[in-house]
């Protein structure tokens, strides 16, 4: 039976309030079983639900937006879709969720654009955006730069425009990153942010053939492994996703978010021991 953790021990973990989880329950966004005593015990999918919510708050969000905007999402999905499924994040000071390559509010629905958060723990990563500036004050044909600048290279100025292309034409994305990684395999961005693409199509094996092919150039590279970790893990490939986590780890050993997938999938698999080690090593880079 999988472990269920305390009121106490998830707001330590998360550095979560009382009172933001409390209102999180009362608007049916977590429903945690209750204990002998009457007391919450919370699955590892509430841990998980809630983590977002401290992403947000840790972002700025207030706590009444954070519960409204989610409350107000997951009443308009459908059963079979759990809110745990989908990535979200600040952008600016709204509740913004991303999927299919798309990024809208929470409440509103209006699609929101921003090129500097990636967000926490999600397989994209935006480029920066320096080289976008570069990219915008050279021209779309990439021929003319602003004074006392050089024009960006060919592969800087396919990645901008696949990035563009992203949320209107994902195919012409598709490729234009793929033109990006062909002009320069070791542009580590193009493999990323064109895993990302495919991985929220659904298109798995193939966005762990481009995190694989991303490997080859830069082994060394933490988010390549996290990102491939978790492409294996919707592959059901658990042993390889740990080993992929743990690979980030050995290079990253302060990236937060590959911690706490690798505790919860030993957990699941039964591994308490090391589900508590990566778990006490999320919460001290947490404070």
């Amino acid at each position: 039976m999988a472990q269920l953790h305390s009121l106490k021990s998830v707001r330590e973990m998360l550095g979560l309030s009382a009172t933001t989880v409390s209102r999180l329950i009362d608007a049916g966004f977590v429903a945690p079983r209750r204990g002998p005593r009457n007391e919450y015990r919370f699955s590892f999918q509430d841990v998980v639900l809630l983590r977002t919510a401290h992403r947000l708050q840790a972002a700025k969000i207030p706590p009444r937006k954070i519960v409204k905007a989610l409350a107000s999402l997951r009443a308009q999905l459908p059963e079979q879709l759990p809110l745990t499924g989908l990535r979200i994040s600040a952008v600016g000071a709204d509740v913004a969720v991303h999927e299919g390559g798309v990024q809208y509010d929470a409440e509103s629905k209006q699609m929101l654009l921003d090129f500097d958060v990636a967000p926490a723990g999600s397989a994209v990563a935006f480029i920066a955006r320096d080289s976008e500036r570069a990219i915008a004050l050279a021209g779309s044909d990439g021929e003319r730069a602003a004074p006392g600048m050089s024009a960006p290279p060919p592969a800087a100025i396919d990645l901008a425009h696949a990035r563009a292309l992203e949320a209107s034409d994902p195919r012409a994305a598709e490729a234009a990153y793929r033109a990006a990684i062909g002009r320069d395999p070791r542009l580590i961005d193009g493999y990323l942010n064109l895993g990302a693409l495919l991985f929220e199509a659904g298109r798995l094996d193939e966005a762990l053939r481009v995190y694989d092919a991303g490997l080859a150039q830069a082994s060394d590279e933490p988010q390549l492994h996290y990102n491939r970790a978790l492409a294996l893990e919707d592959l059901h490939r658990d042993d390889e996703a740990l080993a992929a986590y743990e690979a980030c780890l050995r290079l990253a050993a302060d990236f937060a978010d590959a911690h706490f997938n690798a505790a919860r999938l030993y957990e699941q698999h039964g591994n308490r021991q090391l589900a508590l080690r990566h778990f006490s090593a999320y919460r001290r880079l947490q404070r």
